[in-house]
């Protein structure tokens, strides 16, 4: 008999691959961070002794949400600036926090605040944008969490830059002081068009060429950038960005809340991905990616939360079930992303989109043990006849019970496992009485 590390006992696994697998009474083994087989419960236990065996007979197994848009230092932020347009809440609100208060501390706490409330809400992957990567990318690893950390590239100066030299400078630091951290990935992260010069924007283009990594950017994300482009340039960004050569199938624009015909002929050539963050552009008025035509044309589309400064969580259960909700209501089709494809969207189409397919997004041998467990034995969740329906519109984060990142658990029972809730919530409210009492 085969010694492994673990065995997960449930009543249902969701694999999430391209059919709607339901296995009842199955279990997962694991060995050395992945998925060693998945197969009737007494089978597996024929062929594996592990280390140590965990049962949840009264709940559902499934990859672990990809949020494929955080700002998590930002959780500093959360409800300091509420009710504002975009633009507005961005330069008159959030800058001027940013500016007075950013720093390694600020990175550091921020990321692990969010952190926690992502493992305790099911994800175990994030794609993050903001300053001080190198801080938030060690909080990550202390935690044991998985991923994908954008190097922020602007023109104009914070704390973290003084120069665009300087951010090129720090993120090629970045690459090469983590590049043996395995749960880590990169991301060149230009802010925005509207914050990034086109000679800068070439430039993240050959460094992301350079280092073979993806490109992040918030792109189109209302109406009055789009028409300040065309404007000032005569084209719309997304076209831009286009003839200035970024956009390939690595190249991940956020939110696109805005497009047109041409939009979609050019996201189909270039294979592109959209990161859809339903909540925040909705908390912003600033307006709704037609996922639904955009799926109907191939193109692969993610889910994001952006940052608590804007949508205020980081819960991935709740965003997929708007995302379907809002597409449905949008296009007035009842049959508009149903709910399996919304999981796909918050699990593997993240994945897909980071470039991280192959390791994560689905419950398959091979693949990273990056699942969670649902517990479907609850009040809420009961009558229980479709699985997948019933975890987008009637379970929320409380319903998690475990996460596990790499076959570690990083919450178990609802505990969690390498962090300490106490120290982060005294933490949060060292940094809200800092804030408060510079009147920010």
């Amino acid at each position: 008999m085969e010694q492994i590390d673990l065995i997960i006992e449930a009543q249902t696994i969701l694999p999430l691959t391209q059919t709607q697998t339901v296995l009842e009474n199955h279990a997962i083994a694991i060995d050395q961070g992945k998925i060693k087989a998945i197969a009737p419960t007494a089978s597996l236990h024929a062929q594996y002794q592990a280390k140590e065996v965990v049962k949840r007979p009264h709940h559902a197994l499934l990859p672990g949400f990809v949020n494929a848009h955080t700002h998590v230092p930002m959780n500093i932020l959360r409800g300091l600036a509420d009710d504002y347009p975009l633009m507005v809440w961005l330069q008159e609100h959030i800058f001027p926090a940013e500016g007075r208060f950013m720093n390694e501390s600020f990175a550091y706490n921020g990321t692990l605040l969010a952190i926690a409330e992502m493992l305790r809400s099911g994800t175990t992957c994030f794609n993050d944008m903001y300053y001080f990567s190198e801080n938030i990318t060690t909080a990550t690893l202390e935690a044991g969490m998985r991923a994908c950390i954008g190097a922020t590239i602007l023109d104009f100066p914070t704390p973290y830059a003084k120069t665009p030299d300087d951010y090129f400078s720090r993120a090629e630091h970045l690459f090469s002081h983590f590049k043996q951290a395995h749960l880590i990935s990169f991301a060149v992260a230009p802010h925005a068009i509207y914050t990034v010069s086109d000679e800068n924007l070439k430039r993240c283009r050959a460094l992301a060429q350079a280092y073979q990594l993806p490109i992040s950017m918030h792109v189109q994300e209302t109406q009055t950038e789009v028409e300040a482009s065309v404007a000032n340039t005569g084209q719309r960004p997304f076209r831009r960005l286009v003839d200035l050569g970024l956009v390939d199938d690595r190249f991940m624009a956020v939110h696109m809340t805005q497009i047109n015909d041409e939009d979609v002929t050019l996201l189909q050539a270039s294979h592109a991905h959209i990161v859809h963050c339903p909540q925040s552009n909705m908390k912003l008025a600033s307006g709704i990616c037609p996922i639904t035509r955009l799926q109907e044309a191939g193109i692969n589309v993610a889910i994001g939360t952006d940052s608590t400064a804007s949508n205020n969580d980081l819960n991935m259960l709740e965003e997929m079930r708007t995302a379907t909700l809002l597409a449905k209501v949008s296009t007035q089709s009842a049959t508009a992303i149903p709910a399996y494809t919304a999981l796909r969207m918050g699990t593997y189409h993240g994945a897909k989109a980071l470039g991280l397919e192959k390791i994560i997004g689905s419950l398959e041998v091979g693949k990273a043990a990056d699942l969670i467990s649902i517990d479907l034995d609850q009040i809420e969740m009961l009558p229980l006849y479709h699985p997948h329906s019933q975890i987008i519109y009637a379970s929320n984060r409380e319903n998690v019970i475990d996460t596990w990142v790499n076959g570690r658990a990083l919450m178990r029972n609802r505990e969690l496992t390498t962090l300490d809730e106490e120290k982060l919530k005294a933490t949060a409210r060292a940094w809200a009485k800092k804030l408060t009492a510079a009147h920010v």
